[in-house]
C-alpha cells in the first residue's frame, strides 16, 4: 500500500491507498478513531486486500495529515473525506468508520449519499449523552497542560478489555504509540466534532445499506448507543461482538472481519 498526500483547501491530508488489479472491484474507505490513524485498520487492510480496493484515511489532525489549529466541525471532516475520494477518482465506496470515524461516516452519508455504496458504523454514537461536555472539557484541559502522553493510559483502558491487555500487550503498546504521536492540535480540533455530534434525528434520512457493530464491553460508546443508531436507520443490521471493548476491529478482528465481509457480500450481490 502507498501513502499519498492530497491537498484539500491548503491542508495536506494523507491516505493509504491500494487499488485492486481488477478495476471493477469495489472500494472500501476506512475512517479511524480519535487519537489514532489509518494503521488502526491493519487487521482489516490485510484481510480485505485480496478482494477490494482499499483507502484508509488519516483524518485531519492525525497521522501524516496536517494538524491546523482551531476546531474541526464534523461537516469539515466529512467534506475532507469526500475530497479525498474525488482526488483518487473513487466514485462510490463502502465507507467504514469507527468511533470518530463512524461520526464522519454518518456525516458523509447525510451530505453525499450518492458517494456511498454502504455504511458501516462501529463503536460510535450519533449524539453525546448529558454530562459528556464536562468529560471532554477535562480531557482537553489535560492535553493542553500535559500533552498527549497523559491520555495514553486512560484511553487504552477504554479501548481494550483487561483480557486483551493481558494477552496482546504488543498490540496495546502499538496503539498507545499512536495516541502519544497524535498532535495536540489535531486531538483538540477533532474533539470538537466528537463533543458536538447531534445526528440522531437526521439518521432517518439515510437510505443506504447499513451495518452497525459494537463491542459488548465498550464503555465509551456502549451497545445502547449502537442500538439507537440502528433504530434510527431503517433496514440497518446491528451486530454486537463478544469480548470486545471500543476498538472491536482489533480486539476481535476475526469476528469483526467476518461480520463486515458477510455484509459487504450481501450488498454487492
Amino acid at each position: 500500500m502507498a501513502l499519498q498526500h492530497i491537498d484539500v483547501g491548503g491542508t495536506r491530508l494523507a491516505v493509504q491507498v491500494q487499488p485492486h488489479a481488477d478495476p471493477a472491484r469495489p472500494w472500501l474507505l476506512f475512517a479511524h478513531a480519535l487519537a489514532s490513524d489509518h494503521r488502526m485498520w491493519a487487521p482489516q487492510l490485510t484481510a480485505f486486500a485480496p478482494d477490494y480496493a482499499l483507502a484508509a484515511l488519516d483524518l485531519r489532525g492525525h497521522g501524516a495529515s496536517d494538524a491546523p489549529s482551531g476546531d474541526y466541525p464534523l461537516d469539515r471532516l466529512a467534506d475532507d473525506a469526500i475530497a479525498v475520494m474525488d482526488a483518487l477518482a473513487i466514485d462510490r465506496a463502502h465507507v467504514i468508520g469507527l468511533s470518530l470515524g463512524g461520526m464522519v461516516a454518518q456525516a458523509m452519508a447525510l451530505r453525499a449519499p450518492g458517494r456511498l455504496r454502504s455504511l458501516t458504523l462501529a463503536d460510535t454514537t450519533s449524539r453525546q449523552p448529558a454530562g459528556a461536555r464536562a468529560v471532554w472539557d477535562a480531557r482537553l484541559a489535560t492535553v493542553r497542560a500535559q500533552g498527549m502522553a497523559a491520555l495514553v493510559a486512560p484511553t487504552l483502558e477504554r479501548w481494550f478489555t483487561p483480557a486483551f491487555h493481558a494477552r496482546a500487550p504488543q498490540e496495546v503498546a502499538r496503539m498507545g504509540a499512536l495516541i502519544a504521536a497524535t498532535p495536540p492540535a489535531g486531538y483538540i480540533g477533532c474533539a470538537y466534532a466528537v463533543a458536538n455530534i447531534d445526528l440522531t434525528d437526521a439518521l432517518a434520512k439515510i437510505d443506504l445499506p447499513a451495518l452497525v457493530i459494537v463491542g459488548r464491553d465498550d464503555a465509551g460508546t456502549p451497545p445502547s448507543m449502537a442500538e439507537a443508531i440502528a433504530q434510527a436507520m431503517r433496514g440497518s443490521t446491528l451486530r454486537a461482538l463478544d469480548r470486545a471493548a471500543h476498538l472491536s476491529n482489533i480486539e476481535q478482528a476475526e469476528q469483526f472481519n467476518a461480520v463486515l465481509r458477510e455484509f459487504l457480500q450481501r450488498v454487492d450481490r
